[in-house]
């Protein structure tokens, strides 16, 4: 995606030694927020933000756009904090999207943003009405953010007879995501926040001040930010709590005259109810941009080629996509590429800081909806970096017991035990078939998806 953008400026690396109040290690959506917001409340603070590639090449860059909240995963956040501050979160969520939308006007950033909503679908059988305890819960705290849509509706609006049945949550909304992150980058230098590309921080010291060092230089801070999301597993302490895991996006030539003849105009965002979780939008040029969280892993949680250009996982994305909208068989693939997901056991990100220090601070698992979020992700972690005691710094994902994951070589071997079973599971259930007892059995041990399923 970033290749779209013309003659791509880039910040030149580290190469002295410099002072900071705050450094942001990380470039995409939650660090540049994080800087964003320190910023804007401490405007005399120095924020450097050391980014190993260009500032959106990581997952911000190149995930699918969608701008959602944490309605549908609202019986996720009651499960380890109080009714209040479940829906404080939920709807700080919400707010974020029309956030976001002033954010892109006030600094005239061309993201694409179209807020068109959200339908959340049932594909087959299997899938049922699987949003119906996510809807009840939202029902007995007083909240109604989804709309029942009829199956003949839904296969109207979305172009394909697939779709059984739907909820729409209307607030949510795409973007064209390195568009975004990108203008968030002119922002930040704008408002006087040092930006270094190109610049991998090899070691950070634990005491206060820290110095982080980079191959050719360093800051020394008072406070740091980790903001690296699947990278993260490159720290002992943060590996367990995550998993990096697969999504691939296949993209189609624009083709907008087929998409007015199925029907699919109105620019809703879209998923199945798989947990290998289908997600596809349409964009401004008429092209579908179709995503699968394929799930697949890496040894040791390497950030490596499965997370750039995955080939079977592509693959499965475009069969998915194929299967979705048969009509548009001719429709040719322009574009194919894999990204990373920071997955934690709850599909809810995680929030704290490092044993034995009071200022390395972090924030990861954004779970495949960081677009969104992140903006709740840089208030926490601006409130935590200037040692603020606000609703933020104190929200209940801060220093929270979140479920961690085995460790290595457990983690790799099981998880694609799991994983194999979650996909022929899925695979039979979308053809109306039974899977097997095994494979429905495993599939229960893998971690919570993009929405609380019944």
């Amino acid at each position: 995606m970033l290749e779209a953008e013309p003659q791509l400026d880039v910040a030149a690396p580290l190469s002295t030694s410099e002072d900071a109040d705050v450094v942001v290690v990380g470039g995409g959506f939650v660090g540049l927020w994080t800087a964003l917001t320190i910023r804007e409340l401490s405007p005399a603070s120095k924020v450097v933000v050391l980014e190993r590639d260009v500032c959106g090449g990581g997952a911000s860059g190149r995930n699918g756009g969608f701008v959602m909240s944490w309605w549908p995963k609202i019986a996720s956040l009651l499960a380890f904090m109080d009714a209040e501050h479940a829906l404080f979160l939920a709807r700080a969520s919400e707010s974020a999207i029309q956030e976001l939308e002033a954010f892109c006007k006030q600094h005239a950033i061309d993201a694409h943003f179209q807020r068109a909503g959200w339908l959340w679908t049932s594909t087959s059988q299997a899938q049922g009405d699987s949003w119906t305890a996510t809807v009840e819960a939202c029902a007995k705290l007083g909240v109604h953010p989804f709309e029942r849509i009829a199956s003949d509706e839904v296969a109207r609006r979305t172009g394909s007879r697939i779709h059984r049945a739907a909820v729409f949550e209307r607030s949510n909304a795409t973007v064209q995501p390195a568009a975004l992150v990108r203008g968030m980058r002119k922002v930040a230098l704008k408002r006087g926040i040092h930006i270094y590309e190109n610049t991998s921080v090899l070691e950070v010291s634990q005491d206060c001040p820290s110095i982080v060092r980079t191959e050719k230089g360093q800051v020394r801070a008072r406070a740091v930010v980790l903001a690296t999301n699947a990278w993260a597993t490159a720290i002992p302490e943060i590996a367990r709590l995550i998993v990096p895991v697969n999504s691939s996006i296949v993209v189609t030539e624009p083709i907008p005259e087929q998409l007015r003849s199925i029907g699919w105009t109105g620019g809703e965002a879209i998923t199945d109810s798989q947990l290998m979780v289908d997600y596809y939008r349409t964009t401004r040029d008429g092209r579908i941009a179709f995503g699968k969280g394929t799930g697949a892993l890496s040894r040791g949680g390497v950030i490596d080629e499965t997370f750039s250009y995955h080939a079977e996982s592509c693959s499965m994305t475009e069969q998915d996509f194929r299967r979705t909208y048969p009509m548009l068989a001719d429709a040719r693939l322009t574009h194919a590429w894999s990204g990373p997901i920071d997955r934690t056991y709850d599909s809810l990100p995680v929030f704290g800081t490092l044993c034995g220090t009071k200022h390395i601070h972090y924030g990861v698992g954004w779970s495949g909806n960081g677009v969104g979020p992140s903006r709740i992700g840089g208030r926490i972690l601006a409130s935590l970096a200037l040692e603020r005691k606000d609703e933020w710094s104190g929200c209940a994902l801060v220093g929270r017991r979140a479920r961690t994951f085995p460790p290595e070589p457990i983690k790799y071997f099981g998880g694609a035990l799991v994983r194999g079973a979650v996909r022929r599971k899925e695979r039979r259930e979308a053809v109306g078939a039974v899977p097997s007892l095994f494979d429905v059995t495993l599939a229960k041990l893998a971690p919570s998806g993009l929405e609380d399923k019944a």
